[in-house]
């Protein structure tokens, strides 16, 4: 059961969510196995981009976009280290860390969408297999994964200014008080799973009980919101189950990271606690909440763009993939020409249909104007 009782005017919202999710999900219900392959890519490289942003990685969606690209070429997400070299040169050696961050994420986020409903019971194992499969890209993380911490790893904020320090998150210490929170914490979740009418309030303190113990050395917001997205689609709620795959939920939390972060310290103050019913978990349903409702709209979006997608001419398609190709760059006109082959005039005109669709954004003006992929 849950450690809290939620408000009558959150159970009205989450009953207006429930209504959000019918509709949308009625929407969804003749897509072609193409645009739903489509869908969950989208949601795939956004939760992705956000979700490691969000840790303060670097790379934009169009470029993890071209990532996954070159590494679903031949199907295994393991080919990464055949492929490393080849894609820090294009996106620069120095990005070398938030590279590595997003091949974790994205294999985490893959398994997660594929197995969901094979992990439960959840089992601290599986949670521990998905942590090492989350670092085990990054050398100087590679250490920690998998692996419960050892030494204290409180969350401090230093301000630039004035060189103060605050603790931001004074977690479960390491050893027997970690493992045995992380326990309780796994037996609640399986028990209350199914008890809970409202899967996003179980979801929530299941992740936030998971955040406040912070039971890994490195990587736990990022397998703290790998965990949420697993709660729904192990959830009993099949319009739910059916969204999800669907939905970038963390493109929304990373719009506002700031209030995330703020929600979160209010829920706990920063502190650890062993009796679960002392947080305070409503705002950061809340929270939740509206992410997801933005994160529903926004699939309407991601269905207007496959329809433009199918709609451009062979041309315009070839210069958009020139663009995919150079995730990295801003190209000027005579730049895509060279790429092409195609007329000058010719590029103009798909140019400009290119960016009245918002598929590329112009730069600058005159001569100097360049050209960027958007994701």
């Amino acid at each position: 059961m849950l450690s809290f009782q939620p408000s009558l005017k959150l159970e009205k919202a989450l009953k207006r969510l429930q209504g959000q999710l019918a509709t949308v999900s009625s929407r969804l219900a003749s897509v072609s196995a193409d645009e739903a392959k489509y869908l969950n890519r989208c949601a795939l490289i956004s939760n992705v981009g956000a979700s490691t942003r969000i840790e303060n990685a670097v790379l934009t969606d169009a470029e993890v976009e071209w990532v996954d690209t070159t590494l679903s070429a031949d199907g295994r997400t393991t080919a990464f280290e055949a492929h490393k070299a080849f894609i820090l040169d294009k996106l620069s050696k120095d990005r070398e860390r938030s590279v590595e961050e997003v091949i974790g994420c994205r294999e985490v986020l893959t398994t997660v969408y594929l197995q969901a409903k094979d992990f439960v019971p959840l089992t601290e194992m599986v949670i521990r297999g998905l942590h090492y499969d989350l670092l085990k890209f990054s050398p100087q993380a590679a250490q920690y994964a998998g692996a419960y911490k050892s030494v204290p790893n409180r969350v401090i904020s230093k301000s630039h200014a004035t060189g103060e320090e605050r603790t931001v998150l004074d977690p479960a210490p390491p050893g027997v008080i970690n493992n045995m929170a992380m326990a309780d914490l796994v037996a609640w979740y399986n028990t209350s799973l199914h008890e809970v009418p409202w899967p996003l309030l179980s979801a929530t303190e299941f992740v936030f009980r998971f955040l406040a113990i912070h039971p890994f050395q490195d990587g736990n917001g990022r397998i703290g919101r790998a965990l949420f997205l697993l709660a729904l689609l192990q959830s009993d709620d099949d319009y739910l189950v059916g969204l999800m795959p669907y939905v970038a939920l963390d493109r929304r939390i990373e719009q506002n990271r700031a209030q995330y972060y703020s929600v979160l310290h209010a829920a706990s103050k920063g502190i650890f606690q062993a009796d679960p019913s002392r947080y305070h978990y409503e705002p950061l349903v809340w929270f939740f909440l509206k992410m997801l409702e933005g994160a529903l709209e926004d699939v309407e979006r991601y269905r207007q763009r496959y329809t433009m997608l199918q709609k451009l001419s062979e041309t315009a398609s070839v210069v958009l993939q020139t663009f995919k190709s150079r995730p990295e760059q801003r190209l000027r006109v005579n730049e895509i020409v060279e790429a092409t082959a195609v007329p000058r005039r010719t590029i103009q005109y798909v140019l400009k249909t290119l960016t009245d669709q918002g598929f590329v954004q112009r730069l600058g003006q005159g001569a100097g104007v360049r050209y960027q992929l958007v994701f």
